[in-house]
C-alpha cells in the first residue's frame, strides 16, 4: 500500500500534494472500516484510476496534425501591349505560312509542267535499220571478179517535235572485224519529225576490197549456212527544235547482218534495229 501511495504521489504536483494526501487517506480509511452509509458510494475498481495528467498526454498524442497548405500562385495579368504583340506575331506567322504554301504549290505545278514538256520534247536517238543486204554471185567460185554488195539503210525519226540534220553520212562494211569496203551515203539532209528515210548504196570496184582468198572464205561460211557481215553507219547529227539547233554530235550505228546461200539477207537480220551511240 505504501509503495502504491509513493507512486501516486510521484505523479502529483507539489502544490497539490497535501490535499491529495488527505483525500487518499480518507478514502483508504473508509475502505478499512466500511459503514453502511459509505458502502453504496464506494466502488471497487479492478484497475487503479487514470489521472488527468496521463489522459491529457494520450489525448494530445491522438490529436490530428494540421498541415499547412501551400499558397496558390497569384495569376498575373498581362498588359495590353503584350496581347497586341502576341496577335501581331500570330498574324505574321499565318501570312508567312500562306506565302510559303503558295510558293511551294507553284513550284510543284511548274516542275510537273516542265517534266511533261521534257517528256514530250526530249530528243530520241535515230532508229537505224537494215532493210536489205545482197551479195550477187556468192554461189559462183569466180564471183570475186565482179563482186559487189548492195544494201538499204532505213533511218527513222520517232520524235514529235525534234528534227535531225545529217551531215557526212558514211557506210563501212566489215567481215570478221576487217574492213572490206566503205562509201559515202549522202552529203547532208534534214529529216523532219515522224519521218522515215531510206538510204541505198552499192559497193563495188574500188570501194570494195574482195580478192580470191577472201571470196573462198565467204564460200566456206556459205557452206555452213550463213555469211555474217557488219555494217557501220556514221554521221554528224544536229538536233533541231523550232528555231533552236544543237551542236554537232557524231553518231555510230553498228548493224550485224547475215546472208544465206543465195547471197540475200536472212529473215533474222532483216529490219533488225542497229545499236546507235554517240561520241
Amino acid at each position: 500500500m505504501e509503495q502504491t501511495m509513493t507512486r501516486i504521489y510521484s505523479f502529483l504536483p507539489e502544490d497539490k500534494y497535501l490535499h491529495s494526501f488527505t483525500s487518499i487517506s480518507t478514502f483508504l480509511a473508509k475502505l478499512q472500516n466500511p459503514t453502511p452509509q459509505t458502502l453504496p458510494s464506494i466502488k471497487i475498481l479492478s484497475k487503479p484510476p487514470s489521472f488527468s495528467c496521463q489522459v491529457n498526454m494520450s489525448t494530445s498524442q491522438q490529436l490530428p496534425t494540421h498541415h499547412q497548405r501551400e499558397p496558390k500562385p497569384i495569376k498575373r495579368r498581362h498588359s495590353a501591349s503584350y496581347y497586341v504583340n502576341r496577335v501581331r506575331d500570330s498574324l505574321t506567322t499565318r501570312i508567312s505560312k500562306i506565302i510559303c504554301g503558295i510558293f511551294l504549290t507553284l513550284l510543284f505545278v511548274g516542275g510537273i509542267a516542265v517534266f511533261i514538256t521534257w517528256l514530250s520534247l526530249r530528243p530520241h536517238r535515230p532508229r537505224i535499220l537494215i532493210s536489205n543486204f545482197f551479195i550477187p554471185g556468192l554461189d559462183q567460185p569466180d564471183g570475186f571478179e565482179n563482186a559487189e554488195i548492195s544494201f538499204n539503210v532505213t533511218a527513222r525519226n520517232a520524235n514529235r517535235a525534234v528534227g535531225y540534220y545529217y551531215d557526212s553520212v558514211e557506210a563501212f562494211v566489215y567481215y570478221r572485224d576487217r574492213e572490206i569496203g566503205s562509201t559515202p551515203l549522202v552529203d547532208s539532209f534534214y529529216q523532219e519529225p515522224k519521218n522515215t528515210t531510206i538510204l541505198s548504196k552499192v559497193l563495188k570496184g574500188a570501194t570494195l576490197d574482195v580478192n580470191s582468198d577472201r571470196w573462198r572464205v565467204f564460200r566456206k561460211d556459205r557452206a555452213r549456212g550463213a555469211v555474217v557481215f557488219r555494217l557501220d553507219v556514221t554521221a554528224m547529227i544536229r538536233f533541231k527544235l523550232s528555231t533552236w539547233d544543237s551542236k554537232r554530235h557524231r553518231m555510230h550505228a553498228n548493224c550485224d547482218v547475215a546472208v544465206g546461200r543465195d547471197g540475200s539477207i536472212l529473215a533474222t537480220s532483216k529490219n533488225k534495229r542497229c545499236l546507235v551511240y554517240f561520241t
